[in-house]
């Protein structure tokens, strides 16, 4: 069966690829408009498709659209309902539906040959489920999907048995986690539905103060839900102008809101095991990609195992809708890898070079060169292999620098034009973890926090965030052989067994993708070396 799956309505629109019951193609649509997050969630932009990543991912098959057994969209009109019914602020929500309703004509348009009776409705939140229990390598499990909002709700409890989804518990709207996050995002001057990790990492630099304050507004009710209404924020702390400075009261309202979703989170996954018994809870929605608060799931919850869709938020619904529609017909594969999107071959990233008239060198081998201009205090774009599905840089398209310097953070996020207070990662073999790090391992998507030993956190200082932790990716060297080398060559010279590792971006921009997209980042930053593939291109012979 060949199923494509869509996400279109609210943000992050993406398209996936299932056929014969495995993952072939997935991506983001930000990656080919070059568009952050692809479109602002508003209602105006609901009848944007992913059309670029779609065609995309049916290239990469060599199918047509009219070879499509379905189109599995991750939205049901059918299930949704006025916004005022829901209790929600919307005025124009009108037209978000009208859009969705009207998703199989458009699609036909924007994918000659398709029969738009082909489109099959998958609900928001079954999708996100979908994207966790069937996406994972545990076919039974239980999920936990928590959001901004779906059709009607904002919260999905469920088991998953030989991949079959039993629905255990929902959230109705206006309560929801994923909301109560985001309107502290825009009143700390960040953008709404794209910045909460920002607000995440700067409450690492505060105290909950505010915390009985916020469980007024947030906190359990009833089996397996919650409550969660707008908390009148300029009560607490005055709104912060995007560009005026962060003040104490901005990282203790952060941090209160970040320990109430905690509390929330720990009472819905203890309720959770109590009804499945299982060992293994998966988790999916935006909340999700709240690395602190999986790893406080991981440590105080009575689950075993925690499994996080790398691509948690809307974007991995349009992975979630396809298998789900395929595991109707089908068995479905788990997700072998994040590394889902486009690749070049060699020949083709010559061919790219010369184009454009760089020079460059092509080094015995690359990881060697990598691992020696970085223990030289060199910044390398990484640029290898197929781009990954989901928000996190995981060793394909990747800035990296050395971590024994205190003084690169600040100089990469200078590169990147971010914001002082966050934070970069370490990247380490997975064998090598325990030695440094405590948390869940291994951790190959980047999806936990864990506490730097003693012994290591002055000697890699760039990675250690002002309160001990690091959110670290490991790597296994049959999955990532080149990334395992040039981390062997990086300790040889330093006796450091971890490298700095941040998405290859500039702030405000998509992750790069392809060839282009890596020489133009290339061109317009402050890097030292590109490792585009087996290539090298220096700074200093881009621009003698």
């Amino acid at each position: 069966m060949r199923v494509l799956g869509i996400n279109a309505l609210f943000h992050d629109p993406a398209a996936a690829l299932v056929m014969d019951g495995r993952i072939v193609a997935a991506a983001e649509e930000e990656r080919f408009s070059r568009r952050k997050h692809g479109k602002r969630p508003i209602p105006f932009s609901a009848w944007e498709l992913p059309e670029l990543s779609a065609r995309w991912c049916l290239e990469q098959a060599g199918l047509t659209p009219a070879e499509l057994d379905a189109v599995a969209y991750s939205y049901d009109p059918e299930l949704a309902r006025p916004a005022n019914q829901l209790g929600l602020n919307d005025p124009w929500d009108h037209l978000r539906q009208e859009y969705a309703r009207r998703a199989p004509e458009f699609l036909a348009e924007a994918l000659p040959g398709l029969d738009p009776a082909k489109v099959r409705f998958v609900p928001h939140h079954v999708a996100h489920a979908a994207s966790a229990g069937q996406a994972s390598p545990y076919p039974d499990c239980a999920v936990l999907v928590l959001d901004g909002r779906g059709e009607c709700g904002s919260h999905l409890a469920g088991r998953y048995a030989n991949r079959e989804l039993a629905v255990l518990g929902t959230q109705s709207l206006p309560d929801s986690l994923g909301l109560f996050y985001e309107e502290l995002t825009q009143h700390l001057g960040f953008l709404r539905s794209s910045d909460e990790f920002k607000v995440m990492a700067l409450a690492s630099y505060g105290r909950p103060r505010f915390l009985e304050r916020l469980r007024e507004y947030v906190h359990l009710e009833g089996e397996g839900g919650f409550r969660a209404r707008p908390v009148p924020w300029s009560s607490l702390v005055p709104t912060r102008p995007a560009d005026a400075p962060w003040t104490q009261d901005h990282a203790d309202a952060a941090a209160s809101a970040q320990a109430c979703l905690e509390e929330v989170l720990l009472g819905l996954a203890g309720w959770l095991h109590e009804r499945t018994g299982e060992e293994t809870l998966t988790l999916a929605g935006g909340v999700a990609l709240n690395c602190v608060a999986n790893t406080r799931l991981y440590r105080e919850s009575p689950f075993q195992r925690i499994w996080v869709q790398p691509a948690a938020g809307d974007a991995g619904t349009a992975l979630g809708a396809a298998l789900h529609v395929a595991h109707q017909k089908e068995t479905v594969e788990a997700m072998p890898t994040a590394a889902l999107g486009r690749g070049w071959s060699d020949d083709e990233l010559r061919a790219w070079l010369e184009r454009a008239e760089v020079p460059y060198e092509e080094p015995a081998d690359i990881a060697d060169t990598v691992a020696d201009e970085l223990a030289r205090d060199g910044i390398v774009a990484w640029f290898q292999g197929r781009s990954e599905y989901g928000p996190r840089a995981l060793g394909h398209r990747s800035l990296l620098a050395h971590p024994g310097y205190a003084g690169n953070l600040e100089r990469l996020n200078a590169v990147k034009g971010r914001e002082e207070f966050r934070p970069v990662a370490p990247m380490v073999l997975a064998e090598r973890a325990a030695e440094l790090f405590d948390g869940p391992l291994p951790s190959p998507y980047m999806l936990f926090v864990h506490d730097v030993a003693a012994a290591w956190r002055d000697r890699i200082p760039a990675v250690v965030h002002v309160n001990g932790t690091a959110r670290i990716q490991t790597v296994e060297r049959d999955a990532e052989p080149l990334v395992a080398r040039m981390i062997d060559g990086f300790e040889r010279r330093t006796e450091l067994p971890v490298v700095v590792n941040t998405s290859l971006n500039t702030a405000g921009r998509p992750m790069v993708d392809d060839p282009r997209d890596a020489l133009e980042c290339f061109g317009s930053s402050p890097v030292d070396l590109l490792a585009l593939g087996p290539f090298a291109i220096r700074r200093k012979g881009m621009f003698a």
